[in-house]
């Protein structure tokens, strides 16, 4: 069965706690914070602040922190001890070996994100170190993008390599286009807008849930 991560990113700032609880009223299964840190990406994100309250407010849930930042390291322990399950960092960051490595050892499953044109091929010696994969299907940094569908053939070459770890995507993902990535080798899915805006987010995670069976 997929996993559905609705992003905080796409929540409303102002009442976050109403909009998450939505979300896991609806039936979803993690929550999903991108820290931005304006020079890997060119916007601001979250900070362990955030996550130390989520996990405050909801301490089972699992906490899916995607770390877009030039520095990993200096915060890995910091958003560990602030309640993160899972703890995601770049391939195109240097050291990013260690970064897994420091993940693990802080307690976290460890995660491996792939940008658009950073090839599956390039990441073969990392993923013993790694729990899960995301494949990033925008370009990081910024919501309401659109899916880029060449991404969908960077899910099938992981499958047809052997990885059988966590396989998650994040950027643009609708009900729509779905389908196409879970065929593809998709179990987790990052999803903002499509799930906060939606007029009924119950019906749309039922729509998600029989696209997995």
């Amino acid at each position: 069965m997929i996993n559905i991560a609705p992003s905080v990113l796409a929540a409303d700032p102002l009442n976050m706690e109403r909009s998450v609880q939505r979300m896991l009223d609806a039936g979803c299964d993690w929550i999903h914070v991108d820290v931005m840190d304006g020079h890997f990406v060119p916007n601001l994100g979250f900070t362990p602040a955030l996550v130390r309250a989520l996990r405050r407010r909801w301490p089972t849930v699992p906490l899916d922190v995607h770390l877009m930042m030039d520095n990993p390291d200096a915060y890995i322990r910091e958003f560990a001890e602030a309640g993160a399950t899972g703890l995601t960092v770049h391939a195109e960051v240097a050291g990013v070996r260690d970064s897994l490595k420091l993940i693990r050892e802080a307690g976290c499953y460890a995660g491996l994100a792939l940008k658009p044109a950073t090839a599956a091929g390039e990441v073969l010696s990392l993923l013993p170190d790694c729990d899960l994969i995301l494949v990033m299907t925008v370009e990081p940094g910024f919501g309401g993008q659109h899916l880029n569908a060449a991404m969908l053939d960077k899910l099938k070459e992981f499958r047809r390599l052997g990885w059988t770890g966590l396989l998650e995507s994040d950027g643009g993902i609708t009900l729509d286009n779905l389908p196409r990535l879970i065929d593809a080798g998709l179990d987790t899915a990052v999803m903002g807008t499509a799930l906060y805006s939606a007029a009924d987010p119950a019906e749309a995670v039922r729509r998600i849930r029989a696209m997995s069976t």
